[in-house]
């Protein structure tokens, strides 16, 4: 059992930055794809950026490529997901999502392929 924790969500203006961490109850962190996707009300989860298990690797939305970068530190058991440039759209709930599961690029993007989920933190970026 994989337990996710977001933190790092809130309030900001227009321009401004965030990071966002995904800290994760598991033995052997290492060997779990994170992902960050983000919903608002009355639409569909969509995907945000994805980190292999050992870093290598990273997908981003095209949207968010240029504003926005996944890490992770294996050693404290955290994804980050740095957020520059804000808009008003990027306003949602982030979650992370964790399965051990590798798969070819087009597949990070996908929620079904996520066992583990976090409750969410909320982003909300003023105009």
């Amino acid at each position: 059992q994989v337990q996710l924790v977001e933190s790092g969500g809130g309030l900001v203006q227009a321009g401004d930055s965030l990071r966002l961490s995904c800290a994760a109850s598991v033995r052997s962190f290492s060997s779990y794809t994170i992902g960050w996707f983000r919903q608002t009300p009355g639409k569909k989860r969509e995907f945000v950026a994805a980190i292999s298990r050992g870093g290598t690797f990273t997908y981003y939305a095209d949207s968010m490529k240029g504003r926005f970068t996944i890490s992770r530190d294996n050693a404290k058991n955290t994804v980050y997901l740095q957020m520059n440039s804000l808009k008003p759209e990027d306003t949602a709930v982030y979650y992370c999502a964790a399965d051990s599961s590798t798969w070819g690029s087009s597949a990070y993007g996908q929620p079904a392929n996520y066992d583990y989920w976090g409750q969410g933190t909320q982003v909300t970026v003023s105009s």
